[in-house]
């Protein structure tokens, strides 16, 4: 996988992310607490799980280095959705996506056919923004 592809995806998702995150943010109002857990869980772990796979991807050989980003990326990111809502949701949120940072490296370590993994990946991280979009509208 090229390493231009590699930096289009990270590019992109973050700023899904920012747009999911003002979104939110512009109705919050309408979310429940259990769909904010959700969100904050989904945002937050994906966040962790995205960073660590592509960051490890295109510097292999920095394993610990990757590691701590992209635990601090999936903490962050899970903590300031999980904020929109309460504390114990930041809680969940950070804590989640921290434990899904730590783990994600060790997956893009592994990987056999990067780029299938990647591709799925970002089609499951889309699906379940449609998803979470989905059930706002219902709210």
């Amino acid at each position: 996988m090229g390493n231009i592809v590699i930096i289009l995806f990270m590019y992109v998702d973050i700023c899904i992310a920012i747009g999911c995150y003002f979104y939110f943010l512009r109705v919050k109002k309408k979310i429940g607490l259990q769909l904010g857990m959700n969100i904050s869980m989904v945002m937050g772990g994906m966040a962790g799980l995205l960073s660590g796979i592509l960051l490890i991807l295109q510097f292999p050989f920095h394993f610990t280095l990757i590691t701590v980003i992209s635990t601090i990326i999936g903490g962050i990111t899970g903590g300031l959705f999980g904020l929109l809502f309460n504390y114990q949701i930041f809680v969940m949120g950070a804590t989640n996506a921290m434990v899904i940072g730590l783990m994600s490296p060790m997956i893009g370590t592994v990987l056999e056919m990067p780029s299938v993994y990647v591709w799925f990946i970002q089609a499951v991280f889309i699906l379940s923004l449609l998803t979470i979009i989905i059930a706002i509208k219902r709210s």
